[in-house]
Parts: structure tokens; sequence; C-alpha cells
């Protein structure tokens, strides 16, 4: 965007939209990293995923200790129940 231009409405209203969204988006790419990681069988893709996992707990302000604890263990159970209690 060239200098000293700004967002259109149409651009603002999307860009609302997503913040007001934001929880929903949230808690919908986490259920889909626990989805994910269940079915994966591949070692390095699986531990791309605990890392994106961690990354999208912290930044929704989970309990690092916890969310450290998990991700060491690699437990899915502890990760789904985690991931239910914040949405």
């Amino acid at each position: 965007m060239a200098k000293g231009q700004f967002h259109t409405a149409y651009q603002k209203g999307i860009i609302k939209r997503y913040y007001e969204n934001k929880d929903d988006i949230s808690s919908q790419k986490l259920g889909e990293i626990v989805s994910d990681l269940y079915l994966e069988t591949d070692g390095a893709k699986a531990k791309r995923k605990w890392e994106s996992a961690k990354t999208a707990l912290l930044a929704l302000g989970a309990n690092a200790a916890r969310v450290e604890k998990i991700v060491a263990e690699k437990n899915l159970q502890a990760l789904a129940k985690l991931v239910e209690e914040l949405f």
C-alpha cells in the first residue's frame, strides 16, 4: 500500500470481523491441530504440529507450565482437554 493510503471501508469491515471472531478462529485452529495430531504418523510433521499447538495455546494465555508439560509428554488427551477448557 502506497504511503498515505488507508484501508477501504470493505477492508476495514474484514479486519473488524476478523478481530471480533478471533477466539472462534483460534479454537477452530487448535481443534484442527488436535485432530491432525491424532491422525499424524510422520514424526517430523507431528513435531511441527506440537510446536504450533504450543504457540497457539501460549498466545491464548494458557498456563505456560501446563502447556510445556503437555507438549513435553506429547499427551494428546491432556491437550484436547486443555483446548476444551479454554473454549
